[in-house]
């Protein structure tokens, strides 16, 4: 079954997450299909700018719980974990080094694992009725793999703020903080970021390139080694009496009984 379609045309290349019937929401295949995906388009030398999209209402809840909860019940649960981190990992990381530039246009909310997949690209537009939201902490785990990457869009304190207090962060307050680079309302989303994919295609192929690497150089070098360093910590939280609780707590439409 496909989770995702991909398109490309005239040197633009169209990812979509295509799970609608559950808020596109990420097991390891759908992880496994998105990196392949962008992995094909990466092979592409007319490639010159890939753009992240959804179908539906959400443009992506985060990791699959009942996949997640599958795998705490498993007899190989820890290699499943480390196998889960590093296949996202893998997705976050590819996506943020690719030679070209990457577009989010998010036309819904964004939970979880699903910040990762955007703030792993360069540009994020979002419609003004999306809001995102990490709440990791209220499941036993954490995020451990976004972390870097969000740090490094928004600093410290706001990130601290989305990490820690689990609450929703409007699209509006996402550009406040750095987040999100443009908000326009639900209906202008497209014209926007064709507009933006217009003023992209106009530059130099080689100069985009140049400049996308210096910037990662001059301020995000340590990015995909910071990414790569979070899978045992990502692994290790999903594997926790906590971690275990807060799933079925979650599934079950309860609150959790936390270890004290």
């Amino acid at each position: 079954m496909s989770l995702i379609t991909s398109e490309f045309e005239e040197g633009v290349g169209r990812i979509t997450l295509n799970r609608p019937e559950k808020r596109n929401a990420l097991t390891r295949e759908f992880i496994e299909q998105l990196l392949a995906g962008v992995r094909e388009m990466e092979k592409r030398p007319d490639l010159r700018v890939l753009v992240f999209q959804a179908t539906g209402k959400v443009f992506c809840a985060g990791m699959d719980l009942s996949e997640m909860q599958q795998r705490a019940t498993s007899a190989h649960a820890s290699d499943d974990w480390q196998r889960d981190s590093q296949v996202y990992c893998d997705l976050l990381t590819t996506i943020f080094s690719l030679p070209v530039p990457t577009i989010a246009a998010i036309q819904g909310p964004v939970l979880a694992g699903g910040i990762g997949l955007i703030l792993a690209c360069d540009l994020l537009i979002a419609a003004e009725s999306v809001f995102f939201a990490l709440p990791e902490p209220m499941r036993g785990i954490t995020a451990a793999m976004v972390t870097p990457l969000l740090m490094h869009r928004v600093g410290a304190g706001a990130a601290s703020y989305m990490l820690l207090s689990g609450e929703q962060l409007s699209a509006v307050k996402g550009q406040q903080t750095g987040m999100i680079h443009d908000v326009v309302p639900d209906e202008s989303l497209t014209k926007r970021v064709e507009l933006l994919l217009k003023n992209i295609l106009s530059g130099s192929p080689a100069a985009l390139a140049i400049t996308k690497k210096q910037i990662i150089y001059c301020s995000a070098a340590d990015i995909v080694k910071q990414v790569s360093e979070s899978i045992e910590v990502s692994a290790t939280a999903r594997a926790t009496d906590d971690a275990r609780e807060g799933l079925a707590a979650y599934l079950e439409k309860r609150k959790p009984r936390w270890q004290t």
